[in-house]
């Protein structure tokens, strides 16, 4: 198998999307289509099932694919190290997460750098949600993961590096916790604790909607300005608030209960950095970041992979 092949096989594996998997590898879609469909005469079998809705690998295929990633997560380490020798990828890089799942991926993909480029000290922060783009301007960090929508004109909007469901944060004793999920239209007979500080408007239209999908007004209870803040007011009945799902992981405690939405969109977490301020060595560490998530399963699936790595 050529290289891009591979590249495009592995991609499609994790997306199961031709558009978003033409996208990210940079070609066209037939060029997706005629590169699955030569490799699946060449080996004989179908390698993925195809209908006008769904794309998804066939036993053969996932076979294929568990077998060659970790050799291309290896070759392309090897590739990186090179090219990192080469262009004197060294010095120190900041960088900061807002949750703790992504804290832990990124310590996870940081021990992968390493071992790519020994020379470049990264260290790793929590950035408070009540000041999100504030250590980024200030130069505190130069990378962050971190929620979109970002429309910060001085900020670029880089890759995404987790997905996860959103779910709503509630106490045990909500009458929102016999249920086994809750809507966006839900959201009208709860308080919804919200995110204050210097956020902007359109991003806490996003996560904290005012009003639900059928114009209901949704009741705003205290802005929190720490994540902690949000699970002592939860905890005391004081509101409700959306978070990604692997915060049960994490979070949980005692009182509190993680109920999945039904229609809510997921939360992602993408890279930013600061526009005109692209270096080398964060070029590095984000395309490292992207091939280890493509070796725990993609977007959707890193987190849990990394808890069933550290044997959680």
């Amino acid at each position: 198998m050529e290289r891009q092949e591979i590249e495009i096989f592995l991609t499609l594996g994790e997306e199961l999307h031709f558009g978003r998997t033409a996208d990210r590898v940079g070609v066209s879609q037939s060029r997706v289509s005629q590169t699955i469909a030569r490799l699946e005469r060449r080996l004989g079998a179908r390698l993925f099932e195809r209908t006008s809705r769904h794309v998804t690998l066939t036993a053969i295929g996932e076979q294929l694919r568990d077998d060659i990633a970790p050799a291309w997560q290896g070759i392309e380490e090897a590739v990186a190290k090179a090219m990192a020798a080469g262009r004197g990828v060294t010095g120190a890089l900041r960088i900061g997460f807002s949750g703790a799942f992504t804290g832990h991926l990124l310590h996870s993909v940081a021990e992968v750098f390493g071992r790519r480029h020994p020379g470049v000290d990264v260290q790793i922060r929590q950035v408070q949600i009540s000041d999100p783009y504030g250590p980024l301007r200030a130069g505190d960090v130069e990378l962050q993961v971190t929620e979109p929508p970002v429309a910060e004109p001085d900020l670029t909007l880089g890759p995404v590096l987790v997905s996860q469901p959103r779910v709503l944060l509630m106490s045990s004793a909500h009458p929102f916790a016999r249920r086994e999920s809750v809507s966006v239209e839900d959201l009208a007979e709860a308080t919804l604790l919200t995110v204050g500080g210097n956020v902007s408007a359109q991003w806490l239209d996003h996560h904290f909607p005012r009003q639900t999908p059928s114009g209901r007004p949704i009741p705003h209870g205290q802005a929190i300005t720490h994540w902690e803040d949000a699970l002592s007011l939860v905890l005391a009945g004081k509101g409700v608030t959306p978070v990604a799902a692997a915060g049960a992981h994490y979070y949980s405690r005692p009182g509190l209960v993680f109920k999945p939405f039904s229609d809510a969109p997921r939360i992602d977490y993408a890279f930013i950095w600061p526009t005109g301020h692209e270096t080398a060595r964060l070029r590095a560490f984000v395309q490292a970041a992207m091939g280890h998530v493509r070796a725990l399963g993609g977007p959707s699936h890193a987190v849990e992979s990394l808890w069933e790595g550290d044997g959680a």
